[in-house]
């Protein structure tokens, strides 16, 4: 989402931190390309022009220009008012599900925002992560197949689902739902209402009654990031008419240029409960300024990607990989679980743009044509492999190469490539199973140069998928840039 606007600003703050020494002019020059990046970002003119008048005051200050080092200080002061800016310093703000049960939430928004597939993430997120009941209720008379939508969702996410009653008005809906909650002993009652193309009298009249009925805890406004300022200017009209408690904004995972996302809770003053993240039902994080932050000035999120990988990794698998790991063993079956537990964390991109500094390893990988779809074909040739030949790569020549190559519907180059990453990998694996700590950092001491990481260009990383009390049984305490459960990353070849 923030890609353009991070290399944007990453530029200007390679010349800041480039010299020794900073002149007023020098940072009023910066602050000025600042505020050409985040219009260019779409970020709303009032907006930026408040957060560049607050964050040069400071920036031109006698405490940065005489500063030892200046251009880190103005990162800092632009890094906090890119905080400030997205809502402060201050906690996540967590849904609220403080009232007597079954607690409402009422979802608005306009149509095409993600609203009905948002109320099945919401649901799926309280069930797993608050163990709460919830009872889904679809309020959308209008847009044809809206209700059996809902329906499927709810029975994707696990959860119950009020049962659709023909020529029923919203309100009525809406009233059989909290019954029908209060019966059932649920936790939570979700309503999705219905949508429109834009906001009218009606919807709104209809919104209102909705809420009267429900009393909803939370009301929270569904916004299509991809929309630009428009997603600002809806939010700002459904504020004014309705008792809004949140927003969640959908597809950060686009290409949009972010501009929305900074703007909203500046706008409205809402905060910014949830983002949705991708298309899956487990596709939603809450939202946190200095997260967010701290990704746009490319200093990556590594709390999200502890936190991704704490939420994906086997416990069991991880053990018995670490017992491995210490024996120095590490065989097909085990790069076939690393792409698997990569795919799960979202991908190479995803965690890329959660480490620090990786910006130029990500351009580095567009320019080498690569992709996430890689990992298939990886996975395709390793499971066109039979169980010798993943327990024994060194058994596979050229006869069983051409066998595994047509199963997997890839070529015996790509055979040969994913079995030389392989090697290299146990390699490293052994490496560390000898050494301990010394060996470990022997092995990592093989990676490339310039910023890329082992395996882009056939070298592997350690395994993903180790909890840190294995890594301190192999005296590391943690893998460079991958604290906690990670681990490491198994590396990429190039994309045929």
């Amino acid at each position: 989402m923030f890609e353009a606007l991070s290399d944007r600003l990453g530029g200007v703050f390679d010349k800041l931190t480039g010299r020794g020494a900073l002149s007023e002019k020098d940072v009023r020059a910066a602050m000025r390309e600042v505020r050409v990046a985040l219009l260019e970002a779409d970020v709303a003119l009032p907006v930026v022009k408040d957060f560049i008048a607050r964050v040069q005051t400071e920036a031109v200050g006698d405490k940065v220009l005489r500063s030892v080092t200046p251009g880190q200080q103005v990162i800092k002061i632009v890094h906090d008012g890119l905080i400030d800016m997205l809502g402060g310093g201050e906690d996540t703000v967590a849904i609220n599900l403080h009232a007597a049960p079954p607690v409402a939430i009422l979802m608005a928004g306009l149509q095409g925002s993600g609203k009905t597939t948002t109320a099945a993430k919401i649901a799926l997120r309280l069930k797993t992560r608050e163990n709460k009941k919830v009872l889904l209720a679809s309020l959308d008379t209008r847009r044809p197949a809206a209700m059996q939508q809902l329906e499927q969702l709810s029975k994707q996410a696990d959860v119950g689902f009020l049962p659709i009653v023909d020529g029923q008005t919203a309100t009525d809906i809406a009233a059989r739902a909290m019954n029908a909650a209060r019966l059932g002993g649920y936790d939570v009652v979700i309503l999705d209402t219905a949508g429109r193309t834009s906001i009218d009298e009606e919807l709104m009249a209809e919104a209102s009654a909705i809420a009267k009925i429900a009393n909803p805890a939370e009301t929270l406004l569904v916004a299509d990031a991809l929309t630009g300022q428009d997603a600002v200017e809806t939010a700002g009209r459904f504020n004014d008419r309705l008792p809004l408690t949140g927003l969640v904004l959908t597809r950060m995972d686009g290409d949009a240029r972010g501009g929305a996302a900074l703007s909203m809770r500046a706008v409205t003053g809402l905060p910014v409960k949830l983002l949705g993240v991708s298309e899956k039902l487990d596709g939603l994080d809450v939202f946190d300024a200095k997260r967010i932050a701290g990704r746009i000035l490319g200093q990556g999120d590594v709390v999200s990607l502890v936190e991704k990988a704490a939420e994906t990794l086997d416990a069991e698998k991880a053990q018995a990989m670490a017992a491995k790991m210490k024996k120095g063993e590490f065989d097909l079956n085990d790069l076939a679980e690393q792409l698997q537990q990569l795919q799960k964390m979202g991908g190479m991109q995803s965690i890329l743009g959660m480490l620090p500094g990786m910006g130029k390893v990500k351009k580095q990988m567009a320019g080498m044509d690569m992709d996430d779809s890689v990992f298939k074909h990886q996975e395709a040739i390793i499971s066109s492999m039979t169980r010798v030949e993943r327990a024994k790569p060194a058994l596979i020549k050229a006869s069983r190469k051409k066998r595994i190559a047509a199963g997997s519907g890839t070529g015996v180059p790509q055979v040969n490539q994913l079995l030389k990453m392989h090697k290299q990998m146990a390699g490293m694996m052994k490496k560390m199973g000898r050494g301990g700590r010394k060996g470990m950092m022997s092995a990592l001491g093989g990676m490339g140069s310039g910023g890329m990481p082992p395996g882009m260009g056939g070298m592997g990383m350690p395994p993903a998928g180790l909890d840190p009390n294995a890594l301190k049984d192999l005296g590391g305490g943690g893998l460079p840039g991958l604290p906690g459960p990670t681990g490491g990353l198994p590396g990429l070849p190039k994309k045929k």
